[in-house]
């Protein structure tokens, strides 16, 4: 394996959307915002993302986070009290790769619910739905990852969400949509971020994926949701002060760099097209409907952190899912001309990779 001190720069990062940056326009945009103290409500740029972010999801109000992550984590701790259990795919992102923040923060824990593509319905939730009695956590809040990041960047289809959302509402139970690529989803589907907004309790929205943004997200709900969730948003520390610098990246994002998402999602099926063609290559989810391919390099004997350091040798980044599995993500800095290069290299890594064996 390479040096990691004499690796070259990566030219190509498929690694994961967020290393995105924001480009000249999305720069000027940032350096011209009005600014105020967004902690006092004076912030205008903060309070107009804000207002078109809560418009767009069909919700009352919505907040400036510096992540989505936290948009979570806040809305967990809103929703749920402590020994409160949380039904979600067994492979959300809130129960993978947060840290066990609902555990650590609220208290709470995860009840995962098998899904191979991170999508189930109303008879799964009511499958999982603890019965009310003293010794028993009490089931509190549903959560949809839109789209389903480890399921291949599935897309919830509207009519799941809603009867995920008729069983939880039937029981009591709130509904949070994790939106970390809630957009990706609009542009596949054709149908509006208010429709799957409006059937949640809370929802938020990713500024830093396909997007483009170096900063942040935007979370939405009810007024008294909002209210409560300002409160954890100052124990957590998340007051940002003169943060229009980069909610003005946002408000720039949501004007150029919604529509251009079916770019993406087309390049990453034809990175998918070339990759199986190579010997031994399969995709693990092979209907890529959004930017997401998962690369199974099971059947090539090539161990995904092997080829990964072989890819990154040429300059290219992509993600290690497990021990034969890599992960793709396409996004606005990933050009044409950089799909056919990749499955290039990674065709040559395997091949030498395989006959070394």
């Amino acid at each position: 394996m390479p040096d990691a001190a004499a690796l070259p720069p990566i030219r190509i990062d498929l690694g994961s959307d967020t290393s995105t940056r924001p480009s000249p326009g999305m720069r000027a945009a940032m350096a011209s915002a009005p600014v105020g103290d967004e902690q006092m409500g004076e912030d205008p740029t903060t309070c107009a993302l804000e207002a078109r972010v809560a418009a767009l999801l069909g919700q009352e109000q919505a907040m400036f986070l510096p992540s989505g992550t936290m948009c979570n984590q806040i809305a967990l701790l809103v929703h749920c009290r402590p020994g409160d259990e949380i039904i979600a795919a067994h492979q959300a992102h809130i129960y993978g790769s947060e840290g066990a923040g609902a555990a650590a923060l609220a208290g709470a824990f995860v009840r995962p619910i098998e899904a191979p593509e991170g999508i189930f319905d109303g008879a799964a939730v009511r499958s999982a739905l603890r019965p009310l009695r003293a010794r028993a956590p009490r089931s509190r809040v549903v959560v949809v990852e839109q789209t389903a990041n480890r399921g291949g960047g599935a897309v919830w289809p509207l009519a799941a969400v809603a009867d995920v959302a008729d069983r939880a509402h039937e029981h009591g139970l709130a509904v949070h949509m994790d939106g970390a690529r809630l957009l990706n989803a609009v542009v596949a589907s054709g149908i509006a971020a208010q429709s799957f907004g409006r059937l949640c309790d809370s929802v938020w929205l990713d500024l830093t994926k396909g997007l483009g943004c170096p900063v942040g997200a935007v979370l939405a709900g009810p007024r008294d949701f909002i209210t409560a969730a300002w409160t954890w948003k100052h124990r957590l520390g998340g007051a940002m002060r003169q943060s229009g610098i980069l909610a003005a990246a946002g408000l720039y994002a949501l004007d150029h760099n919604i529509e251009r998402l079916a770019h993406d999602h087309a390049q990453a099926r034809r990175l998918a097209d070339l990759v199986v063609q190579i010997p031994g290559v399969t995709l693990r989810f092979p209907k890529v409907e959004t930017n997401i391919v998962f690369i199974d390099l099971a059947d090539t004997g090539c161990a995904a952190p092997a080829v990964l350091h072989a890819l990154r040798a040429e300059g290219i980044r992509l993600s290690v899912e497990g021990p034969h599995l890599l992960r793709a993500v396409t996004h606005l800095d990933i050009g044409a001309a950089d799909i056919a290069p990749t499955a290039d290299a990674l065709s040559a890594a395997v091949r030498r990779l395989s006959s070394a064996d």
